[in-house]
């Protein structure tokens, strides 16, 4: 079967993990491996607007799609350079029109998403005027074949752990696969992918390993998405969100199980669960091993 993926988590990737030693409950000496996890400082032409800690892949993606999610990137802006460089651990997004968000910086709501993740006020602000597709659909066997197909794909995360990852997908396809420390440094870079590529959202349906939050609903929203999936649980505030905007919000996405608590029109009930096998038990993930 031909890989859907047009771009996927590498675990082995020196770069992104390492490994160390320790010893388990035991006593017993083991090695296992762990994430990365370093700092990022972003400009927006001359102006610092953040440092962020990430595992250090796509660097071009996470700013520019961080920049497009805090409203600080326009839809008719034109980037004209991304420069990164890897030693002073910096990454400059250069554009034609002139920037100027001191203020903005001042303004911040913080969230619950790891990492401290945070949402800009007026990003709020514009929340209630953007209008999802009312024509996008999620096919329950599309469901079924996303979760299995997202949830055996090699990963950071069955490597090393301590890691959120989003998926974007279209229809049964998943597309782009990304992982970081923080679930809202994953959406950033596939906000990046999507802005760098022009790629439309009406259709799209987004994935996520973490908690339906706020901030997951926010992002979601804000990139146009209507369809939000996650295998993980709800907070009531992301319900409320999700409801206020008309996105199709679904939790606890495991096998043939799922819940709905918004947006529930968009769901196309074509398959029997009966017919869907179960989510078998997890895999146990890499590492932890005994040292040699």
């Amino acid at each position: 079967m031909a890989d859907p993926y047009l771009l996927k988590p590498d675990p082995t990737a020196p770069n992104l993990s390492a490994s160390v030693t320790g010893i388990d409950q035991n006593g017993n000496s083991i090695e296992t491996r762990v994430v990365t996890e370093k700092p990022l400082t972003l400009y927006l032409n001359a102006q610092e607007v953040v440092t962020m800690m990430t595992i250090g892949d796509h660097p071009d993606l996470l700013a520019v799609g961080y920049l497009k999610n805090q409203n600080m990137l326009a839809d008719d802006d034109v980037i004209t350079e991304i420069d990164y460089d890897e030693d002073l651990e910096v990454v400059i997004v250069r554009t034609e029109r002139e920037t100027n968000f001191e203020e903005k910086l001042k303004k911040k709501v913080r969230t619950s998403g790891c990492a401290q993740g945070t949402v800009f006020g007026d990003v709020m602000e514009g929340f209630e005027s953007v209008s999802l597709s009312k024509d996008a659909r999620l096919k329950t066997s599309w469901l079924y074949e996303l979760t299995k197909t997202i949830n055996t794909t090699p990963s950071l995360y069955l490597e090393a752990g301590a890691i959120h990852g989003c998926v974007l997908c279209e229809e049964n396809r998943p597309l782009i696969y990304m992982e970081d420390v923080g679930r809202h440094n994953a959406v950033d870079k596939i906000a990046g992918w999507m802005t760098l590529n022009n790629v439309s959202a009406h259709d799209k349906i987004f994935y996520t390993t973490g908690r339906l939050t706020s901030e997951m609903v926010i992002k979601t929203v804000m990139m146009d998405i209507p369809i939000l999936v996650s295998r993980s649980g709800f907070t009531a505030w992301g319900v409320e969100l999700a409801r206020q905007a008309g996105l199709t919000l679904i939790g606890r996405a495991r096998g043939k199980r799922f819940m709905a608590l918004a947006g529930e029109d968009r769901i196309v009930f074509d398959l029997d669960p009966g017919l869907v096998e179960d989510e078998p038990v997890k895999a146990k993930r890499k590492g932890s091993v005994p040292a040699e």
